[in-house]
């Protein structure tokens, strides 16, 4: 693990990307292996560099079903942050992240999901971005609906999706409000 580590900072792309993926990886599989590197993925929200960026979002999201410690809480809003853009990809991400964390957090599913409705107003580069990251959040929204206490401003926003100009965001909304919610 600590070489995976150490590629993060190769200068060859293939071998960076390449750690950043398998770290993502044993994330998923073995997340208790790398909590104690915790505050590293932290750091690596603040990357330049969007794809290790990515991988962190992603790791730090599977690091909460181990978080005893309850470092999640204190990076809550940095993680949540980018939501609200420019960047649609990393929103994307986040929010993806937000319904994994949610389950192995349900005490923070509704903060979880007010950050993810800032979606609606969010501004990346085109209205379509946001209407794809809209498609996101309809469907990690689905994901913990269950866990959400007051689901009224989340059934209001995916309703309203209903008439999104996007096709495959409406279809997205159509299945979520068919199975019942």
């Amino acid at each position: 693990m600590d070489k995976l580590i150490e590629g993060l900072s190769a200068d060859e792309a293939r071998t960076k990307f390449g750690c950043a993926k398998a770290l993502r990886i044993l994330s998923e599989r073995r997340p208790d292996l790398l909590y104690p590197r915790f505050d590293l993925f932290v750091r690596l929200l603040d990357c330049k560099n969007k794809i290790l960026q990515w991988n962190a979002i992603f790791v730090l999201s599977n690091l909460t079903s181990v978080d005893a410690e309850d470092k999640f809480t204190a990076i809550f809003d940095k993680y949540f942050s980018p939501i609200c853009g420019p960047v649609m990809i990393t929103a994307a991400n986040v929010i993806r992240g937000g319904s994994r964390i949610a389950r192995a957090k349900p005490n923070l599913a509704d903060r979880i999901a007010r950050e993810v409705l800032k979606v609606a107003r969010a501004r990346y580069q085109t209205p379509e971005c946001r209407n794809v990251a809209i498609g996101h959040a309809v469907l990690a929204l689905a994901e913990f609906i269950d866990l959400i206490r007051d689901s009224a401003p989340v059934l209001r926003f995916v309703r309203k999706q209903l008439k999104n100009p996007r096709p495959a965001t409406r279809r997205k909304a159509e299945r979520f409000l068919k199975r019942g919610m």
